[in-house]
């Protein structure tokens, strides 16, 4: 049933499809050699350089456009048509957080939060590419995901894709870029805090299907790639798809990824503290939040060894009854943040995973006539935590009404490159676009040096 185009947000943003990738990032191999990566890690420790803190990254995604006002950043002393429907609450350092942030604001002291991100347009599909790729689009070339550039530098640990997207990839992200799609996100299209049973599609052997067919039928593709080698067919695509056969086989059989998976064996315990189980009550009526499970899926695989796994929760794009998005969605997301946060530190995973939050970008200063808010660009906040980030600290500010940063202006490529850096990885370097041409990872970065521990 389709809702009232009031309550839709921008046709635009709505009506892009997703992109379709489903293990296109099972068959990651190593864009380095181990030879390179020890040889690499070995320099940098005869360099004076410490082993990166950041292990894996969970990269939540609050796609359409996320209020700072109704979240990380009020305004209480501005005019109540800058301010918004919502008070505030202090946090245990002692700052402000809209009062949607209440378990949040209990553990504000493991995590950073920067007021002071600048975009560059207001536009749905330029601000999420540029947001995961550091580049704004173009005709000439297409670049990759911050996740496909990860994959390609580590590779697979533990029979485990390295980077996967829960549910899937939203479509304004790009993909592989002038990478090999061999880098591209691993997508479940399933939802772990959806209803009923959670299963990734195409991640079991079909129940029709004996062990012994299936071991014929891989015999069978054998036989024929080794006849397409014989033909010269190009060896680089079919060394590609007998990496991403051979990755997949691996998933399919491998009882250790199988059981990362495996969300039903977490506790009820757990569960309640991700909040797993918030339905909507007004603009999505009797649908699932769905982030709880999403997170407490993301912290089981980096757990199990994934790399970086984007976690996508849109509907933010509050046009129309800022207060009515806020209050269907922000109590599950408050629930899910804390719940991530706290299940990192107590299992003494926090300092090896960084937790990163952003959107596109953020909404106007002031409330429109429809009590919603539009599109802004020119500051709006994020959110980091763990991984060699500094913690229970508030950097960068908006002015009195978040109209413009008032200090420490932060721009998508010096984020995108600090969190780069906390991976050990120097952004500065180049890529090899069509085999010849290099491309810096992030044009014109630099590193955050007050948000690094």
């Amino acid at each position: 049933m389709s809702r009232p185009a009031s309550l839709r947000g921008c046709s635009g943003y709505r009506s892009i499809p997703r992109r379709n990738m489903v293990l296109g990032g099972v068959c990651g191999a190593l864009g380095l050699t181990l030879t390179d990566l020890l040889r690499g890690r070995a320099r940098a420790a005869a360099d004076g350089h410490p082993e990166p803190k950041a292990q894996s990254i969970i990269h939540l995604n609050l796609g359409g456009g996320f209020s700072g006002q109704e979240s990380w950043d009020p305004k209480p002393e501005a005019p109540t048509e800058y301010r918004g429907p919502y008070n505030v609450v202090k946090t245990n350092t002692g700052d402000v957080f809209s009062d949607t942030l209440a378990r949040t604001s209990k553990v504000a002291d493991r995590f950073t939060v920067v007021r002071s991100v600048v975009g560059r347009i207001p536009d749905h599909g330029q601000a999420t590419y540029h947001t995961f790729t550091g580049y704004l689009p173009t005709t000439v070339i297409d670049y990759p995901q911050m996740g496909s550039v990860i994959s390609r530098h580590f590779g697979p640990r533990k029979d485990l894709p390295p980077y996967v997207a829960i549910p899937a990839l939203h479509g304004f992200t790009g993909g592989t870029g002038y990478l090999s799609s061999k880098y591209g996100a691993f997508q479940l299209n399933a939802d772990p805090g959806g209803r009923g049973e959670f299963r990734v599609k195409d991640f079991s052997i079909p129940d029709s299907l004996s062990h012994e067919r299936f071991e014929r039928r891989r015999a069978a593709r054998a036989i024929v790639e080794q006849n397409l080698k014989s033909r010269k067919v190009d060896p680089d695509q079919l060394n590609t798809m007998d990496e991403f056969y051979q990755r997949a086989y691996t998933l399919l059989s491998s009882s250790e990824a199988q059981s990362a998976f495996a969300i039903k064996d977490e506790p009820q315990a757990m569960q309640d503290l991700y909040g797993q189980g918030h339905g909507y009550i007004l603009k999505y009526r009797n649908q699932p939040a769905a982030i709880g499970g999403r997170l407490l899926l993301a912290r089981r695989l980096v757990a199990a060894g994934v790399r970086f796994v984007t976690v996508n929760y849109n509907g933010w794009d509050s046009h129309v009854d800022i207060k009515g998005t806020c209050d269907d969605k922000m109590p599950a997301l408050d629930h899910a943040i804390s719940g991530l946060v706290t299940d990192l530190d107590q299992r003494g995973m926090l300092d090896s995973t960084l937790v990163l939050i952003t959107s596109e970008f953020g909404r106007t200063p002031k409330i429109n006539q429809t009590n919603g808010r539009d599109h802004w660009a020119r500051v709006y906040p994020a959110m980091l935590a763990g991984g060699g980030i500094t913690r229970g600290q508030i950097y960068g500010a908006s002015d009195a009404t978040a109209s413009e940063p008032a200090r420490d202006a932060v721009t998508l490529e010096d984020l995108l490159y600090t969190v780069y850096h906390l991976l050990g990885i120097d952004a500065n370097q180049e890529l090899l676009a069509f085999g010849t041409r290099p491309i810096e990872m992030i044009k014109g970065g630099k590193l955050i040096n007050r948000i690094v521990a």
